[in-house]
C-alpha cells in the first residue's frame, strides 16, 4: 500500500496532479466546442503559434503569458482574415500560419541566448511547476471554465447554425472571437502543463470521446471532463513509476480511451443492425 501511495508523498508530484486536475476543465470544455465545430486544427494551429510570442516576450522582458497570448490571438486573426479575403480554404490557410509562426519561433529562440529550455516548452514540464504557476493556471482555469459554462448555449447555437445565432439577436462575432480568446488563454495555462505540441491532445481527446458516448451535448461536457481529468491523474500516477514524463503519458492514456470508446461505438452500432 505504502508503494501505491508513494507518488502523492512528494511535493513536486502533488503540484504534478494539482496543475493537471486545474487544466482539465477548460480543455475538456473547449475540446467539446472545437469537435462540434470541427475546428481540431484551429487549436493545433494556436498551440503552435504561441512560441514567437514566448520568445519575443522574453526577449522583450514582458510576462510570456501577454506574448504566448498576443502570439495566438494573431494567428486566429489572421487566419480568419485571409480565409476570408482568398479563395484558399481555411485549413489550408491554418496549415500555412501556424506552421509559419513555429518556424519562425524556432529562428528567434535559436538566436537569442536563454536559460528556458526548449523541451519544457514544447512538451511541459509538470514535474518542475511551480506555485506562481499553478495560481496562473488556476485563474486562467476558472475564468475559461465559467466563460464556457456560461455561453455554452449560444456558443453551441452559433457552431450549429450561424444564421440562426445571427438572426436571434446574438452577438455572433464576439461568440467567435471569444472562443478563439479562450483557445489561446487556455493554451497559455496549459504550457507548464503538457507544452505546445501535446496541448492538441488535451484539447481534442476528451471531446471526441465524449462525443462518441454521450447523446446530448451538455452529457458531452460533462463526459469530457471526467475523461480529462482521470486521463491526467492515471497518466500522470503512472508516470512515475514508467520513470516517464507526464505528459505524453496522459495523451497515451487519452488515445487508449478513445480506442476504447471508438470500439464500443462500433460493437454498438453492429448489434443495432443485427437486431433491425
Amino acid at each position: 500500500m505504502d508503494t501505491l501511495l508513494l507518488p502523492f508523498q512528494f511535493g513536486f508530484m502533488q503540484n504534478a496532479f494539482y496543475i493537471g486536475l486545474m487544466v482539465a476543465v477548460p480543455t475538456a470544455l473547449l475540446s467539446c466546442f472545437l469537435v462540434l465545430k470541427g475546428w481540431a486544427l484551429m487549436g493545433d494551429a494556436t498551440s503552435h503559434a504561441v512560441l514567437p510570442g514566448i520568445v519575443l516576450a522574453y526577449i522583450t522582458g514582458i510576462p510570456l503569458i501577454v506574448g504566448a497570448f498576443a502570439a495566438g490571438m494573431v494567428c486566429a486573426l489572421a487566419t480568419g482574415y485571409l480565409s476570408d479575403n482568398s479563395r484558399v480554404k481555411e485549413d489550408t490557410v491554418m496549415g500555412v500560419v501556424f506552421s509559419g509562426m513555429f518556424g519562425l519561433g524556432i529562428v528567434l529562440y535559436v538566436s537569442v541566448d536563454t536559460n528556458v529550455h526548449l523541451d519544457h516548452i514544447l512538451f511541459g514540464n509538470m514535474l518542475g511547476v511551480e506555485t506562481h504557476e499553478l495560481w496562473r493556471a488556476g485563474l486562467i482555469s476558472a475564468g475559461v471554465a465559467a466563460a464556457l459554462l456560461l455561453s455554452w448555449r449560444d456558443l453551441v447555437l452559433h457552431a450549429f447554425d450561424p444564421a440562426q445565432a445571427k438572426a436571434s439577436g446574438l452577438r455572433t462575432g464576439w461568440l467567435h472571437y471569444g472562443l478563439l480568446a479562450a483557445i489561446s488563454l487556455t493554451i497559455v495555462a496549459v504550457l507548464s502543463a503538457a507544452g505546445l505540441i501535446l496541448a492538441i491532445g488535451l484539447l481534442i481527446a476528451p471531446g471526441a470521446i465524449a462525443f462518441l458516448t454521450a447523446r446530448t451535448f451538455a452529457r458531452m461536457m460533462i463526459v469530457a471532463v471526467i475523461v480529462c481529468a482521470f486521463a491526467m491523474t492515471l497518466g500522470t500516477y503512472l508516470s512515475f513509476f514508467l520513470d516517464s514524463a507526464p505528459a505524453p503519458t496522459i495523451i497515451l492514456v487519452l488515445t487508449a480511451m478513445f480506442v476504447v470508446a471508438f470500439l464500443r461505438r462500433v460493437m454498438a452500432n453492429r448489434r443495432a443492425r443485427l437486431t433491425t
